[in-house]
């Protein structure tokens, strides 16, 4: 139980880190470049992921290391399906709901969270 609280603390500290750079990333897309919101997410939350992969596998989840390949396309996987939800709730959000594009991301963001820590400490992690 001790080791699940630490991992759930890391991975909530790579993934506030990570939220700022997914959000910092989509406000100056959008506001700064006049990209439009559903690809300034997509895009930010990209960069996200790359930077959350490295860190979570560095700091939160105990994997074999033998193959990271396999551990890459698994994490990108996931990390696609993340996608497909926060774009998901980003436009039903924006568009249905008509909540402002940087509160929805935040709603967004946290359904994705508890996704990613669920699916990565179930499918990424060595069982011992």
């Amino acid at each position: 139980m001790k080791k699940l609280l630490s991992q759930i603390i890391k991975f909530g500290l790579v993934g506030f880190l990570c939220f700022f750079i997914d959000y910092g990333i989509m406000v100056f897309l959008t506001e700064v470049a006049g990209v439009h919101y559903l690809l300034s997410s997509g895009i930010s939350f990209t960069v996200s992921v790359i930077v959350n992969y490295v860190l979570s596998l560095t700091y939160v989840f105990e994997t074999e290391k033998g193959n990271r390949i396999k551990e890459f396309i698994i994490f990108v996987v996931l990390s696609v399906i993340g996608l497909g939800i926060n774009q998901v709730l980003m436009w039903f959000c924006v568009d249905i709901l008509g909540i402002f594009y940087m509160i929805s991301k935040i709603g967004a963001t946290a359904v994705v969270m508890v996704y990613n820590f669920i699916t990565r400490k179930k499918i990424l992690e060595v069982r011992h």
